[in-house]
């Protein structure tokens, strides 16, 4: 499965209705949550018989795909696996016990409830949201593509606007260079890594250097006055930061690894329980900036991708 993402454009209207549509997303998933707690031996399949009850009983429900209705069943189904999956692992520390969302940022549909366009360029949710014809902005070309292959589209609220994402059902072809070399990378908080030949990669430490911004933005934040605009948008100036420095730890991590994958044929690395690692105070915000959980996770992708 690929996923291609594009910036989505539209009105101020149409963000509004996105924003109600994400809204009834999570009403959807927090209802389900709560019949799976109030029942005994749900099934992931009478969750999603439920959502048809939801959208009877709520008519904002009922304006929703029905295929969005069970994605958001979907989700409340996966986070309840995984809580499972965790107590049977006897995972160290929490077990993850699902949660009410509240601040839902998705809404998910499958192959019904929205049209792509002949040009590829322009997508139309065709549900009852009214939602309507956004536009896509991005490099990626989707002709390559029959439209059979798209099993999921997405749209993401982030604090600097709208995205939508394509989930291809499609493989990657790589052409594969064997290179006879083996490595091991040991992480660490003066260096990236350093790996069994000696060699280390500097530590970015991106959230290190944007403190001085975060505080001054937050400062603004604490001055304005609760339910003011003004508030709303200190508020956004500091999430747009935040989303900035976690793209650049994406960034960095994903071309660090993809050089090491690239550059070895087997790749050794210590799986760390960063969670629990974080419990330190002392050390925390050094460990969070360094991203190992994020590296590792792209070095095991990229590990898969290149066979």
């Amino acid at each position: 499965m690929i996923v291609f993402e594009f910036k989505a454009k539209g009105t101020k209207q149409q963000y509004q209705k996105i924003d109600e549509a994400i809204r009834r997303t999570q009403f959807i998933r927090n209802k389900c949550l709560r019949f799976w707690m109030d029942n005994h031996n749900v099934k992931p399949y009478d969750l999603n018989k439920y959502t048809a009850v939801l959208a009877n009983e709520f008519d904002f429900a009922d304006k929703l795909n029905s295929m969005a209705r069970q994605g958001a069943a979907e989700r409340t189904a996966f986070a309840i696996k995984r809580f499972f999956d965790n107590c049977q692992a006897k995972t160290p520390g929490k077990k993850g016990y699902p949660k009410f969302q509240k601040n839902n940022r998705s809404v998910e549909y499958k192959t019904s409830g929205w049209k792509l366009l002949e040009d590829r360029k322009h997508i139309n949710f065709t549900d009852k949201c009214g939602i309507g014809q956004l536009k896509l902005i991005g490099t990626w070309d989707l002709h390559f593509y029959q439209i059979k292959q798209i099993k999921r589209v997405r749209i993401v609220k982030r604090s600097d606007g709208y995205y939508i994402q394509f989930c291809v059902d499609a493989e990657r072809n790589i052409d594969i260079n064997t290179t006879g070399k083996t490595i091991g990378l040991d992480v660490g908080l003066n260096s990236f890594y350093t790996d069994s030949q000696g060699d280390k990669i500097d530590n970015p430490r991106y959230l290190r250097k944007s403190e001085k911004s975060l505080k001054r933005l937050q400062k603004k934040v604490s001055r304005k006055n609760k339910g003011s605009n003004n508030r709303k948008k200190a508020i956004n100036r500091l999430g747009r930061k935040h989303l900035q420095i976690s793209r650049q730890h994406k960034d960095f991590a994903v071309k660090t690894a993809l050089c090491v994958v690239r550059s070895n044929d087997l790749v050794a690395f210590e799986k760390l329980q960063v969670k629990n690692m974080v419990k330190n105070s002392k050390l925390a915000k050094s460990i969070s900036d360094a991203c190992w959980s994020l590296f590792t996770q792209w070095l095991e992708y990229f590990g898969k991708v290149y066979g």
